[in-house]
Order: structure tokens, then C-alpha cells, then sequence
């Protein structure tokens, strides 16, 4: 495997688990128990990603995130946690992250975001071209179900009946070709803003 990956955690075992896998597939891995630890690292150049927890001790991952854009340091950004939510995930994915993992996962799932984070772009994100794609009245939801909200509160938002929320979401949802909430965010994120 080519290129580095840097894990941030501050779980001792969770850490030791991960970098033992990483490194058994061949990655190069450099593993800090907390951000200011990464901070304060010197990163050789080449192909990276980061693989942070969300909440830690001190600096958390989002405030990790914030630095990092800061110090104009663009590296693929993988979080991960075991006490997430729709919002944290949400704002995660606006600001940049690549994935949002919840705790426990798989490895063979964790190893294709990797792979998936260090390989070159080659194709352009068809993403645009689905929510281009979406009624006026789909895009509305769209946007009221990626902040979280519930069909009776976007039905009263929009003054139509739930049963009408339902049938757009599931419109909506066919045409982002998303499987879940969770899958609908992350791909998202980058374009809604």
C-alpha cells in the first residue's frame, strides 16, 4: 500500500488495535494520543490521511478539524466515534471530513475508506450532477433532512402533510441513489452549504 496514515485517539487499546491492522496491510502509520500530540509533529510530504476520534480529552476532533484548515493543511479526514449524532456528523462533513465512522466497525470497512482516501481523484463527483437533478421541492428536503429534522417538522415547515414529506424523501432519496441518513450526509456535505 502507498501513502500514510496518521490516527489520533485517545483510547491506548483502540489505538494499538487499529495501528496493528494498518500496519499488518502494509501502511505507514503514525499514531498520537491526542491532537495537540499530532500538532505538534513534523508530517513528511507525500500521499496521508488522518484517522481521528471525536472526542478527547482537551482538543477534540472538531476542533482538531478547525486547526488543521487554519494551518491550511489539507489531508483526507476520517473521524470516528462511539457517541455521535446527526448534527456532529453534519458539521463534520461540511467542514471537509471524508467519512464519519461510528465505533465499533469493521476492518475490511475501515481499510476501503483508506484506500478510498489515498487514492487519487480520478473521476469528477457525480454527486453534483444528483442534487442538480432534484425538484424544487426534493432539494428543500434535502436540505431540512440533512439538518436533522423530522418529517413533522418539515411537513409544518413547508405546510404540506407528512405522507407528502414521505413520498419526496423517497423520491429524493432514489434519486441521490442514498441507502441511508447516514450515507445521504456524507455525500452531501461538501455541496450543501
Amino acid at each position: 500500500m502507498t501513502g500514510r496514515v496518521y490516527l489520533v485517539d485517545d483510547d491506548d487499546d483502540f489505538r494499538f488495535s487499529l495501528v496493528f491492522l494498518l500496519e499488518g496491510e502494509g501502511y505507514a502509520v503514525e499514531a498520537f494520543a491526542s491532537a495537540e500530540c499530532f500538532l505538534a509533529a513534523s508530517l513528511p510530504a507525500g500521499p496521508a490521511c488522518l484517522l481521528s476520534d471525536i472526542r478527547m480529552p482537551g482538543m477534540s476532533g472538531l476542533q482538531l478539524q478547525d486547526e488543521l484548515a487554519k494551518r491550511k493543511l489539507a489531508l483526507p479526514l476520517v473521524f470516528m466515534t462511539a457517541h455521535g449524532d446527526v448534527p456532529m456528523a453534519v458539521e463534520a462533513m461540511r467542514k471537509g471530513a471524508s467519512h464519519f465512522l461510528e465505533k465499533p466497525f469493521s476492518d475490511q470497512h475501515i481499510l476501503d475508506i483508506i484506500r478510498d482516501a489515498l487514492a487519487p481523484e480520478a473521476e469528477p463527483d457525480p454527486v453534483a450532477g444528483r442534487i442538480a437533478a432534484l425538484s424544487l421541492r426534493e432539494r428543500q428536503l434535502l436540505d431540512r433532512v440533512v439538518a436533522g429534522k423530522l418529517n413533522k417538522t418539515i411537513a409544518d415547515e413547508l405546510d404540506i402533510s407528512i405522507k407528502t414529506v414521505e413520498l419526496h424523501r423517497a423520491r429524493m432519496m432514489d434519486k441521490m441513489q442514498a441507502r441511508s441518513l447516514a450515507e445521504l450526509i456524507r455525500m452531501t456535505a461538501r455541496h450543501l452549504a
